[in-house]
């Protein structure tokens, strides 16, 4: 029986940006929606996700449990509003949207096997605030298949301010 939701990511070329609605994260989707667009090619904005961590559906009500497809189209729809959010001045840009139900370093190396490039912030949404790399950045700069940028928040906010 196949599976109804993305459980890996795999792209053919461009800028992939791991976005997990962080502050750090929407740095490094500013840094790479820029990328994108110097480089001419498609931005492909990668958020990975469980039902813990997923955005209420729509169809969410007492008494009904939502299909892992209704999380995903949530998921979608958040990552498609922290775009218009953080990137909209770059009109034009080809962006597509990968919400994909695996682990966060997990979705990030399947896309990097594809992509030139790929783009994360150096803190996410969990673990220590005083570690310099997050669990997931540091994973992705040891084992991703395509170069690795990581966005420092203090370095970001003065280039973007």
């Amino acid at each position: 029986m196949a599976r109804d939701v993305a459980e890996r990511v795999e792209v053919d070329g461009g800028v992939v940006v791991g976005d997990d609605g962080s502050d750090c994260a929407a740095l490094a989707l500013r840094w790479g929606a820029e990328e994108a667009r110097l480089r001419n090619c498609v931005l492909h904005v990668v958020r990975a996700w469980s039902i813990s961590s997923a955005p209420r559906p729509q169809s969410w009500k007492v008494g009904y449990a939502p299909s892992l497809k209704e999380y995903e189209e949530a998921v979608a729809e958040e990552m498609r509003r922290d775009v218009a959010e953080h990137v909209s001045e770059f009109d034009g840009l080809n962006v597509q949207y990968h919400p994909v139900h695996a682990p966060s370093a997990q979705a990030l190396l399947s896309a990097s096997t594809g992509a030139d490039l790929l783009v994360v912030g150096s803190r996410g949404r969990g673990g220590f605030a005083g570690l310099v790399l997050g669990s997931v950045s540091e994973q992705v700069v040891r084992h991703a298949g395509c170069p690795v940028v990581v966005i420092r928040s203090n370095w970001a906010t003065s280039r973007f301010s």
